[in-house]
């Protein structure tokens, strides 16, 4: 079984706006169901845990009534104070009907371009015997580490260095526990979903990431999402 996960709990503050980003209308509809669809109309995932508040919950199950044809939902989960918290209380939900060597999925509601092709990626990753798959983009800029925030400390070797994206795949059982290593005080330092299955180990595949596959974040990225629907669709 492939289940996704998809994490809609953030409130989005740095966008300055009234309502979280994933909920923001784009192209007609809301920024959260372009990733909601991508998910429940694959062919390869089995079953889709959506992490949100309580107050957009039957907001949500209507747009499920839309995105979701085959009726892989499987239900809500509440956010934590992190967003690894937030995975980790869906892992929980999981469990209770997952396997071990089933395979979860993370995605951000507010990535909004993603595509079937990089699902199939993620998942075949572990199908073919990896812990996980991370997609990645290179460093394009030179990169520098400062200690203190203030001057250069040092040149890092950017060919050595990737930005992380979403949709990460794990094989559950592993990665279940490797969450589960980390609490309660441990978790509360994770940046990164493939964190913890570094931090224990697993192998973790780099597959290549998508240019287009961004986060909403800036009012300038929101900008960005309506140009790029606009020119694929026309439908602004």
């Amino acid at each position: 079984m492939n289940i996704g996960i998809l994490l809609a709990g953030g409130t989005g503050t740095r966008l300055g706006t009234e309502i979280p980003k994933q909920y923001i209308k784009a192209g007609g509809r809301a920024v959260m169901t372009y990733s909601l669809e991508c998910l429940c109309r694959h062919e390869k995932i089995d079953a889709v845990q959506i992490v949100a508040e309580p107050a957009w919950r039957a907001q949500i199950t209507e747009w499920l009534l839309k995105y979701d044809p085959g009726r892989k939902f499987r239900g809500f989960c509440a956010p934590g104070q992190t967003r690894q918290l937030s995975v980790f209380y869906a892992l929980k939900e999981i469990k209770n009907y997952a396997e071990a060597e089933d395979c979860v999925l993370i995605h951000d509601a507010a990535r909004p371009l993603l595509s079937a092709e990089q699902v199939t990626e993620c998942l075949a990753a572990v199908r073919e015997g990896h812990d996980g798959a991370l997609p990645v983009l290179p460093m394009k800029d030179t990169v520098y580490q400062s200690r203190d925030k203030k001057t250069v400390s040092c040149l890092l070797e950017r060919k050595e260095i990737f930005a992380g994206q979403a949709p990460e795949a794990f094989r559950f059982g592993k990665y279940y526990e490797a969450n589960r290593r980390l609490f309660p005080e441990q978790i509360y330092g994770i940046n990164g979903s493939t964190e913890p299955a570094v931090l224990a180990g697993m192998d973790i595949l780099m597959i290549p990431g998508d240019e287009e596959n961004f986060k909403i974040t800036t009012k300038a990225d929101l900008d960005r999402f309506c140009r790029i629907l606009q020119e694929r669709d026309g439908i602004l």
